[in-house]
């Protein structure tokens, strides 16, 4: 092979990665097919015709499957995450911060066009015994969101907008549940105004004192 070969094959994309390759753009194009079809019904001839690689680019760049589900959930969290980040951290009491939370994640996860629901919650319904590691990943993921609603919880007790006596890991369980369960309400089709009527509901338990 003469220098100028060997130049141009070293200036090339990597075998089977197309020129220009956006790995960014790629991984987010598998994220929206996870979030759309769940981890079990996505395959890998899905992802790479979505992606617009092959499979032993895939495979390079990403690692397995499971590898390209963790780093798309994570992507997940980053954008779609936003809603419950801010109404957590931002709202001036506990109660504003659940409110505002359900409320913000009702509105996106009703969207007319893509993808509708919670992809973390959507994508856990798994059977197959050999997706357990996806299935304890998306368990982790669930608990340590309803482990920062309680964080946020107990920052109302503090500050004395929520009761001393409020129980604070059924508060934080109950309301995760409302937020899982508007997100199969969406995927089956509930408007909006349908997840706030439950909303609505829910936001009748809260502790009175």
């Amino acid at each position: 092979m003469s220098a100028g070969n060997k130049q141009k094959r070293s200036e090339s994309s990597p075998i089977g990665r197309p020129r220009g390759f956006d790995r960014d753009a790629a991984l987010l194009a598998a994220m929206r097919t996870f979030w759309k079809q769940g981890y079990e019904g996505t395959s890998i001839q899905d992802l790479v015709t979505a992606m617009g690689v092959n499979k032993p680019s895939l495979y390079s760049t990403f690692g397995c499957k499971e590898e390209v589900f963790r780093e798309a959930v994570e992507l997940y969290d980053r954008l779609e995450g936003r809603a419950t980040t801010q109404s957590l951290a931002e709202a001036a009491t506990a109660r504003e911060a659940v409110e505002t939370m359900l409320r913000a994640n009702a509105r996106a996860y009703a969207v007319s066009k893509g993808p509708r629901g919670c992809m973390i919650v959507l994508s856990s319904l798994l059977g197959a015994p050999e997706n357990e590691g996806v299935r304890a990943f998306l368990a982790k993921n669930r608990l340590d969101g309803e482990m920062a609603l309680r964080a946020r919880l107990a920052r109302g007790v503090a500050e004395g907008d929520l009761g001393p006596s409020a129980d604070l890991d059924s508060l934080a369980s109950f309301y995760t549940t409302v937020l899982e369960g508007l997100s199969i309400q969406a995927r089956d089709g509930a408007s909006e105004q349908k997840l706030n009527m439950v909303i609505n509901v829910a936001m009748l338990a809260w502790p009175a004192d």
